[in-house]
């Protein structure tokens, strides 16, 4: 079927170009000018027979004959004019069959080489059972760890912090279980773009913590696993987001790793739902609900919901539409590190020109979503200490914190 289509579709557009010349070519099958030449000349012949009959004088004769001659001249340059334009037309139109003729072979080429001619048509039952074959026969972490090529160098820190950070992998390594100097470092190691460093301190961080590990930590885990696995969700990943979402449902990262592990398996009927809530139950600034949009309505297309709409926030200031296109088209890793550097921008600026309440309860959500619970805490401290005078300030700022888990 899929081929009848695509013939009867190309003869269709062949047959469109086409014919415009083949028309031209039948109409100017015989110029104009040849039949008032044929015409001219029988008048010709006329003059010599009626001047033979004695019809006509001498005289008049040769009048005729001037003025017919006139007649032929111009008659004779218009035939010129449309034979030159006949073969014009015909050149047009054996060049146009060329140049589509190579199109058309040129394509069918491209196709055989790239595409996947051999393939058979897929029923909507087939491309389940394919994106079930698919999520079922993912990578392991190890092997897709081992897949990845060399990491490249990260961002060089100035020689202070290189110093602070060797000394706090020094005191981890000597206090194996300190959960705070885990914690710093999987932070720290992220930022520094060590991202296989920064996943065993995470991990290293939950078996210290135990039971008490949060759904922030799992989910954070998750991310920094799926950025060392080069983007994709492996089934150990999975399970660390599975955990986030029985401590606590609501996590947005893991929520969001949900619906990427969909669309990444052909699933995108069941990533849509997912993160259309997520967009709905997230602040515009959130990274995730920022990441969403990018790429909804696409998603709500191949799921079959042409007519979607996302919700129609008023976010506060953030990045313009030309980030925002940079954003989605990144890699996993490169988008985890770019919303990274927003909220380090963020909290830059408040930090050297200060900011609003709303401002400052937007760099708490986004620390809370990033699961840097311990610096969001510290952000949540100097924010209040920063308005306590205004109660009415307060109020998105203790939201903010409420909402990352800060406060009950």
């Amino acid at each position: 079927m899929f081929w009848l289509l695509a013939i009867a579709l190309t003869l269709t557009v062949a047959l469109a170009i086409l014919w415009p010349f083949w028309r031209a070519n039948a109409a100017v099958a015989e110029p104009a000018a040849a039949y008032d030449l044929r015409i001219y000349r029988d008048q010709l012949t006329e003059v010599d027979r009626d001047l033979s009959r004695g019809i006509i004088s001498p005289v008049e004769a040769e009048r005729l004959r001037v003025e017919i001659g006139r007649k032929v001249l111009s008659a004779d340059q218009q035939f010129q004019k449309e034979n030159r334009s006949h073969a014009a037309s015909r050149r047009y139109g054996i060049l146009a069959a060329v140049v589509l003729g190579v199109l058309i072979g040129g394509g069918w080429l491209v196709y055989a080489r790239i595409g996947s001619p051999d393939d058979p048509d897929m029923a909507l039952k087939s491309r389940i059972a394919q994106a079930e074959a698919r999520y079922a026969a993912r990578s392991s972490q190890a092997a897709a760890e081992a897949a990845q090529p060399e990491q490249a160098p990260g961002p060089q820190p100035d020689a202070e912090f290189a110093a602070l950070m060797t000394e706090l992998r020094e005191g981890v390594a000597t206090r194996p279980n300190d959960v705070r100097g885990l914690t710093l470092l999987a932070r720290y190691e992220a930022r520094l773009g060590n991202t296989l460093a920064a996943k065993q301190a995470q991990s290293r961080l939950i078996e210290a913590k135990g039971d008490a590990a949060t759904a922030a930590d799992h989910a954070l885990l998750a991310g920094f696993m799926t950025e060392a696995a080069g983007g994709l969700i492996t089934p150990e990943a999975e399970a660390e987001v599975q955990r986030a979402l029985q401590l606590d449902p609501d996590n947005p990262q893991a929520r969001y790793m949900i619906g990427l592990l969909q669309a990444q398996n052909g699933r995108p009927d069941r990533a849509f739902p997912v993160w259309a809530a997520l967009l709905e139950d997230t602040p515009p600034e959130s990274p995730w609900n920022q990441a969403i949009a990018a790429v909804i309505e696409d998603i709500a297309w191949l799921a079959g919901q042409p007519d979607y709409q996302p919700p129609q926030s008023a976010a506060p200031p953030g990045p313009d539409a030309e980030t925002m296109q940079a954003a989605a088209d990144m890699s996993p890793e490169e988008r985890q590190a770019f919303v990274r550097n927003m909220v380090e921008q963020l909290e830059t600026r408040l930090g050297t020109e200060g900011g609003t309440p709303d401002e400052w309860a937007r760099l708490i959500s986004s620390l809370g979503v990033l699961g840097d619970m311990e610096h969001a805490q510290e952000i949540y401290a100097e924010a209040q200490s920063l308005f306590s005078e205004e109660p009415d300030a307060l109020a998105p700022i203790q939201a903010a914190a409420q909402q990352a888990g800060l406060t009950e």
